[in-house]
């Protein structure tokens, strides 16, 4: 057993530099909005194509990611998911090098294959940690720890691109980010090499009579699927909606603050970082406290605590301002309350994956994928509230995420009942 646990000690930390590389890159296209906006003179709905195109990725690669995943392996499936987050970073990065003309639609196209990357990686690291942590209580300790790192990348990510922005936002361009994306670029590299020279056990990798099977068309068709049950597609439009969530709200405070003279860029995505910082704190508290509440109770009370946060964003005057101490800059007391909202999203994803998945049996892993595919709402709400704001105002424009919450408490109360309890999931 300790020989094992030497030989995938690589591997192991390859995937928690995957888990933090899937909230770095994500979140880091979310800050770009600010970059995109006064680069190229865009309304702040447009700002958000990058983030739109990130997550619209995951619509198209959800589902045969998975299939991947059964058919090649772990091994084949990160490695091509790194590889591909390489050529989407990669020309992001070029974004900063070509004709200010094409700049715009090389780093939308950019973000979108950075997209089919981070998917992949998220249908892959959670059951790879698992089985190289050998299952059990080892496995689910890594990956908690995964998704710790998760949360610290998210974190670094607008605040690092703050200060490559530095003080003038009027100024800011694609290539001042450079830096960031080379460090990307490099850590996808260095995956892709430990990946490749290390074995990794395959114990659900399709088996040969499995392929010979589903190639001979001899699988008898299931009349059933995660779709026939209630609670999963009204959960499935509950993660749509939780992910739209937890980008929409730092994005727009992002491009809010940013444009503040009172506030800055530098700020901004520091008090942004925060927001993912109180992500991380809620993630560990949510797992001090998971076996003693349940995920409807846990659900029901982040989704009413964010509401209420949210409407003191919307009603509280801007010019109610803040002094925060970590940056020595007073803001507004709305941005306070935004990145308490951390708190609550930060277990949301949990809670609603516990609950739609209820039930489902021999469904859950179809179920996992339709539920990968579903994360495209964080490319959409961004893109509506925004579109939203270039009408009526930042403050006004979470109106959308009230109703986006509204629906999340529904689902805890009402709609994450199994009703289908009848149809056989052995």
């Amino acid at each position: 057993m300790e020989k094992q646990k030497q030989n995938y000690a690589l591997p192991i930390a390859v995937m928690f530099m995957l888990f933090f590389m899937i909230a770095f890159v994500t979140n880091f296209a979310g800050s770009m909005g600010v970059i995109l906006k006064n680069q190229f003179a865009v309304s702040n709905a447009l700002s958000q194509l990058g983030t739109l195109a990130n997550f619209i990725a995951y619509a198209c690669m959800g589902i045969p990611a998975g299939i991947i995943l059964k058919r090649k392996g772990y091994k084949f499936t990160s490695m091509a998911a790194v590889l591909v987050g390489f050529v989407g970073v990669g020309i992001q990065f070029l974004a900063g090098a070509v004709p200010a003309s094409m700049a715009f639609g090389v780093y939308v196209a950019g973000a979108f294959v950075a997209g089919f990357s981070m998917c992949m990686l998220n249908i892959v690291v959670n059951p790879m940690l698992n089985t190289l942590g050998g299952g059990g209580n080892k496995g689910n300790q890594l990956i908690q720890m995964g998704g710790s790192l998760n949360s610290i990348g998210g974190t670094i990510a607008p605040i690092l691109l703050g200060y490559l922005i530095g003080g003038s936002v009027e100024n800011a361009q694609v290539k001042d980010a450079a830096p960031a994306m080379i460090i990307a670029m490099a850590i996808f590299v260095f995956a892709f090499l430990v990946i490749l020279f290390t074995k990794i056990p395959e114990p659900h990798m399709e088996t040969a009579e499995e392929k010979a099977q589903r190639l001979a068309g001899n699988k008898k068709k299931d009349p059933y699927s995660p779709l026939s049950f209630r609670h999963f597609v009204l959960g499935a439009l509950a993660i749509f909606f939780y992910v739209g969530i937890e980008v929409s709200i730092p994005n727009t405070a992002n491009l809010y603050m940013s444009n503040n003279p009172l506030v800055g860029p530098t700020v901004a995505g520091t008090i942004v970082g925060i927001y993912w910082l109180f992500m991380l704190f809620g993630r560990l508290i949510g797992a001090a406290i998971g076996a003693e509440i349940s995920s409807r109770k846990m659900l029901t009370g982040v989704a009413g605590v964010a509401i209420m946060l949210v409407l003191g964003m919307i009603f509280i005057p801007e010019s109610t301002m803040f002094h925060v101490p970590i940056v020595n800059k007073v803001i507004p007391v709305s941005m306070v309350l935004m990145f308490c909202c951390g708190l609550c999203t930060s277990v949301m994803w949990g809670s609603i994956f516990n609950l739609a998945a209820e039930g489902l049996g021999k469904y859950t892993p179809a179920a996992s994928g339709i539920f990968m595919a579903l994360v495209c709402g964080g490319g959409v709400i961004p893109f509506v509230q925004n579109l939203l704001a270039d009408c009526v105002g930042f403050m006004q424009s979470y109106w959308v995420i009230i109703i986006c919450l509204a629906y999340l408490l529904f689902y805890a109360l009402i709609g994450s009942k199994n009703v289908n309890k009848d149809i056989p999931v052995d």
